[in-house]
């Protein structure tokens, strides 16, 4: 996995827990020295920080260090809700009815990955990590209004820092649920790589937990040449991910 700057990743999770893949790419960032903003919408800042331990990341030092800026979404929303705000909190949408934009959000995310000449020290490329978007609709907000955060993310973070995102969301492979489907099309369209978990269709096993669809886009080449794809099987370990072509795992063989 490089750390080629300007992209856009998509991680997406149906029927499995995708969260591997935030793990993954929040120590594979740490570990690369790149600044990381950290939208955390689903677990604490102690889990990931547990799991960041026996992936060799510790986000404690981190964040101290000013390497990691992290945005703890079930801690900020009591904030929000309890206590007076000065200026406008980055999850301010929650206490408004008819909330329309996530300019706070934005702005918190500009501000965390803006270059700064103070002796602090000298990142690698800028990184925006959200888990998860899905969230987002689930407290309310509209499919546009957070289609045009990630616009704006984009164009701030990719075009105008050379950084990168990456930013999940849930596929609920329900026909009904059409606000998560325009997300995941609408992201699926702007992303250069695109990491897809699913869960066996043959239900639990223990020595498989699921698949792993990879999919590469490059927009500028030709049509036959654009989307590039690969499938493998994959077991999730205490410290790691194994990952093995479909049919090759090594309880089968």
């Amino acid at each position: 996995m490089s750390a080629e700057a300007g992209k856009l990743t998509l991680l997406c999770d149906v029927k499995t827990d995708g969260s591997f893949l935030v793990h993954h790419f929040l120590s594979f960032y740490l570990k690369a020295n790149c600044k990381v903003c950290f939208v955390a919408l689903i677990q604490s800042f102690s889990h990931y920080n547990i799991v960041g331990q026996k992936l060799g990341v510790n986000l404690t030092m981190a964040r101290e260090r000013g390497q990691l800026v992290f945005l703890e979404g079930l801690k900020s929303s009591v904030d929000v809700f309890f206590q007076a705000q000065k200026e406008p909190h980055p999850l301010q949408f929650l206490r408004e009815a008819n909330a329309g934009n996530l300019q706070p959000l934005y702005e918190f995310v500009r501000e965390a990955l803006k270059p700064v000449n103070n002796g602090e020290a000298a990142w690698r490329c800028p990184v925006l990590l959200v888990d998860d978007l899905s969230v987002l609709l689930s407290l309310g907000m509209g499919v546009v209004a957070v289609l045009d955060f990630i616009h704006y993310c984009r164009v701030a973070v990719c075009w105008e820092l050379k950084g990168n995102m990456v930013v999940l969301v849930h596929d609920s492979d329900d026909a009904e649920d059409e606000e998560n489907d325009i997300l995941l099309n609408g992201l699926s369209h702007q992303s250069h790589l695109i990491l897809r978990a699913e869960g066996l269709a043959t239900g639990f096993c223990r020595d498989v937990h699921g698949q792993l669809r990879i999919l590469w886009r490059r927009p500028s080449q030709p049509t036959a040449q654009r989307d590039r794809s690969l499938t493998y099987q994959y077991k999730i370990q205490d410290k790691s991910v194994s990952f093995f072509a479909k049919g090759m795992s090594p309880a089968v063989l």
